[in-house]
């Protein structure tokens, strides 16, 4: 059976359905779509984009006209609702996963509604307990250890526990969605040089080492703690299937330089497979008919391949 995936399309005053259309055009063969969102406004953007394309939408309905580029908090619900059909398009055993386009985290705040990312959106309608941001691109895997953080709460948040259960995650994970038999991990330090034996904080020595050595005790490959600054070398990455960053603009900015445009975000932990594209709303040139499609394509292929290695590993544990 081929994958069936849910598109959720994201805030529909960027550019969402603009590039949810455009995937229509590119639709890689062996793959179903559903698209989730406002019908009219997705017949819309598909006549522009993609007019010989076969639409499969999954109705959720604006709550406001929209205007390219101009949020709308009376919108702000229908972009959670839309997510949250995705994962009822799951449950209903309608769709395998769900890949996301971008959402304006501030308009649905607006709308007095506190959202502070998909990944933990979707960990909270799913009743996960812990789930890791993993973006990939440019042939780089980057997890991380924390998210949507201020920086000045990064440390405190760190503990032996919490990296010993994101390396749990990752591991098995890169197993069961990625395909890979026996993962390679390396964890970057907190501070500059990785702590510098203790002289640049001791995050290192008191948190991340006893996380890296507990972790290897159970089996997993887990290297580090490695200086941020240095462990993005090819040298050292051709042994690495995924590197673990402590906070979002350790590893990300090194991630999106490789890939911007076509990278991906994965949430991994869900009991879902869950998959997004690198990039933001991009309300600047909504409505435009410039945005490039490339992220939700990858986005797309990524999910696909997991749906297909999920199958099998489920297949090969029967057998």
């Amino acid at each position: 059976m081929k994958p069936r995936l849910a598109i959720t399309t994201g805030e529909p005053a960027g550019i969402g359905p603009e590039i949810a259309a455009k995937l229509l055009a590119r639709a890689p063969a062996g793959i179903d779509l559903i698209l989730v969102g406002d019908r009219l406004l997705l017949e819309q953007n598909a006549a522009r984009f993609a007019p010989q394309a076969r639409l499969k939408i999954s109705n959720v309905s604006l709550a406001a006209p929209v205007h390219p580029g101009q949020l709308d908090a009376s919108n702000g619900a229908y972009v959670l609702n839309t997510l949250r059909r995705g994962l009822d398009l799951i449950a209903r055993d309608e769709a395998d996963a769900i890949v996301t386009c971008p959402v304006a985290k501030s308009v649905i705040n607006d709308a007095g509604i506190p959202f502070t990312g998909h990944t933990e959106f979707l960990a909270e309608q799913t009743g996960t307990e812990r789930v890791v941001m993993l973006l990939a691109g440019g042939g780089l895997r980057v997890a991380l250890a924390t998210t949507h953080l201020p920086l000045a709460r990064v440390a405190a948040t760190l503990t032996v526990d919490s990296l010993l259960q994101t390396l749990r995650i990752i591991d098995t994970d890169l197993r069961r969605k990625f395909g890979i038999s026996t993962p390679r991990i390396a964890v970057c330090g907190l501070n500059p040089h990785a702590g510098e034996s203790g002289h640049m904080g001791r995050e290192e020595i008191e948190i991340i080492t006893p996380a890296i050595d507990a972790a290897r005790e159970t089996g997993i490959i887990a290297t580090g703690p490695w200086p941020a600054d240095t462990v993005f070398q090819p040298r050292i990455l051709k042994d690495v299937d995924c590197v673990l960053a402590m906070y979002h603009d350790q590893g990300l900015p090194t991630l999106k330089f490789a890939s911007f445009g076509h990278g991906i975000n994965v949430t991994l932990g869900l009991p879902i497979i869950r998959t997004s594209v690198d990039h933001g709303t991009a309300l600047d040139i909504a409505g435009q008919g410039v945005a490039d499609e490339g992220s939700l394509l990858e986005a797309v292929n990524a999910a696909a391949a997991m749906v297909r290695a999920q199958r099998g590993s489920t297949k090969g544990a029967r057998a």
